[in-house]
């Protein structure tokens, strides 16, 4: 009788678990069918040029200006790139420099850098008001974040300088008196060589080609430094009511959880929007940069970082500016707005740009312009005017950033997609 009474409990019958499993299925398929962006039918980034042109010296210039940040200590490093870009560019070209730093420059780094630069160049000390914490940050607290930062080893964090530096950057920069007057700026660092001859003038056809943001290397963020960044800017996309562009939709890993659960997660989740949507960490390198400031100075953009400078992540996180910026054109910009230079050759530091150079475009015969310095045969589908680097090695880390970035699609390698 007893046995009778308890009866053990009864299985869930698989008719009421698939049907369950597949409408989660479903719900996540057609989730994830938002952020498709399908694979274009035509390259829409071809380099400008292929090869080397004849310098047209003649032909009228944009209103562009070569831009530095530098500390008088740096004078060698700072010293070895211009003397890279002259040779590899503005000897024809001849644009302005303007070096910046948040300290009275030295007379010696005025001297030497005057000089390479062919007396181009003007020498601007950052107002303070511009180099410092926000007016409603406590600094004690602020310090006391970035040191903890350091402590944690995230890369730079402990130094208060390369916060300062990123908030420069991110937002503060392109309101500097001395550059008011300009609308296009070529952004340099100390350290860096350019391995290829550069024999058009960029700025013209930025312009030309309605270009409004232009790279070199893209790689994924360090996603320790910023865990906060991609939620706060989602926030404001969505507060803003912006609708997502292809770019935006190729930064985002949208989530294999099912509603509701993905955004339960979302809340314990970095570098996820409210809904679990997850961003790549994939953004552009912004030691080079060569773009249009009247988009960083548009309303939308400064009302962007305005809204981040008063979150507190440029110092309590240590936000990046390369990080900001490549959200912010994502957020603005259409996928034919952004140019990868990949005819450049480009170093700083430990990562590099080579490119292969063009087959019977080398101008051989141009050696009065050019000169006759040695240079790594051409290639096939190679790109690049006279390169002193090896093509065979265009790269030295993957490709998957630069896909996403450069011809955005979220189905061409969807594997590494979710395994991301």
């Amino acid at each position: 009788m007893l046995r009778r009474l308890i009866r053990p409990a009864r299985r869930l019958p698989w008719v009421y678990i698939l049907p369950v499993l597949g409408l989660c299925l479903i719900e996540v398929l057609i989730h994830r069918s938002q952020y498709n962006v399908p694979l274009p039918a035509h390259e829409l980034d071809e380099p400008f040029f292929k090869g080397c042109q004849e310098p047209d010296v003649n032909h009228p210039r944009e209103n562009a200006v070569m831009v530095m940040l530098a500390r008088n200590s740096e004078r060698v490093y700072a010293n070895k790139t211009i003397t890279s870009i002259e040779n590899a560019f503005n000897k024809w070209f001849k644009y302005p420099y303007v070096f910046m730093n948040d300290e009275p420059w030295d007379a010696k780094f005025v001297e030497t850098l005057n000089k390479t630069a062919g007396g181009r160049a003007t020498f601007e000390v950052i107002p303070k008001e511009q180099w410092t914490f926000p007016p409603s940050m406590d600094p004690k607290a602020a310090k006391q974040s970035m040191k903890e930062q350091g402590q944690r080893g995230l890369p730079h964090a402990g130094s208060e300088g390369y916060h300062h530096m990123c908030r420069f950057y991110s937002g503060k920069f392109y309101q500097l008196e001395a550059l008011k007057k300009y609308k296009w700026y070529w952004r340099l660092e100390p350290d860096v060589d350019f391995t290829c001859a550069i024999t058009y003038d960029p700025f013209v056809h930025m312009a030309k080609n309605n270009k409004k943001y232009g790279f070199t290397i893209a790689l994924w963020e360090v996603g320790t430094t910023c865990p906060s960044l991609f939620r706060d800017i989602a926030n404001w996309k969505e507060l803003h009511n912006i609708p997502s562009s292809n770019l935006w939709k190729a930064a985002v890993q949208a989530s294999w959880v099912p509603y509701p659960f993905r955004q339960m997660l979302a809340y314990f989740m970095p570098h996820t929007d409210r809904f679990g949507d997850m961003w790549s960490l994939c953004h552009y390198w912004s030691n080079f940069e060569i773009a249009d400031m009247d988009f960083f100075r548009s309303k939308g953009y400064q009302d962007l970082f305005e809204y981040l400078d008063n979150k507190g992540g440029f110092y309590f996180e240590r936000w990046g500016d390369a990080a900001v910026h490549a959200l912010a054109v994502a957020l603005f910009l259409d996928p034919t707005q952004v140019h990868h230079f990949e005819d450049f050759g480009y170093r700083h530091d430990l990562l590099y740009q080579c490119p292969a150079n063009a087959p019977d475009l080398q101008l051989t015969e141009a050696e009065v312009l050019l000169g006759n310095k040695p240079y790594w045969p051409e290639r096939p589908g190679g790109v690049g005017c006279r390169c002193r680097c090896d093509g065979d090695k265009p790269r030295n880390h993957p490709g998957y950033c630069l896909n996403k970035l450069k011809q955005p699609n979220t189905r061409a390698r969807p594997w590494l997609t979710w395994i991301l």
